[in-house]
């Protein structure tokens, strides 16, 4: 992602949309608002809203096509990709999307309740990620002494 990376914080504006390609790889299609305040220059406060879509593919399509709703204030992480075509008409067309690496609720005003989901990969062999353990630090500091 080096040289085009963003992160956006909206609220989603429909439920994930879920599909899956022919062969078979699930994708979800996420729209999200972002409001933009500020004050002008008689001290009153302004906003505008843009509004982003984006593609998340595989597991992290099917996890946020089961766990976001239309409303909740999430966070993206991805790059911009421009996509061009041409209407039926004749007409060109182009829009700019992100790709979306990660996605997450934003827990400012709310709470989340996280689920680890198996791993479905070769590299976990279809069972669930373990975190090994963390390893015993030793303490060389005195009684009276702070670590920073």
């Amino acid at each position: 992602m080096a040289g085009n990376s963003v992160t956006l914080v909206g609220n989603l504006v429909e439920d994930p949309e879920l599909r899956f390609t022919p062969s078979g790889i699930a994708m979800a299609k996420i729209r999200v608002a972002v409001n933009r305040r500020w004050r002008d220059q008689q001290d009153q406060w302004q906003e505008e809203t843009s509004f982003f879509g984006g593609t998340l593919w595989r597991e992290a399509a099917e996890n946020a096509a089961e766990s976001l709703q239309k409303g909740m204030r999430g966070i993206i992480t991805g790059s911009l990709e421009q996509r061009s075509w041409e209407t039926q008409e004749g007409d060109k067309r182009s829009i700019v999307e992100v790709r979306i690496d990660e996605l997450g609720p934003s827990i400012r005003w709310a709470t989340a309740s996280v689920t680890k989901t198996p791993r479905s990969d070769n590299f976990g062999g279809g069972e669930p990620a373990t975190v090994p353990a963390a390893p015993v630090a030793r303490d060389d500091f005195g009684p009276d002494e702070a670590p920073f």
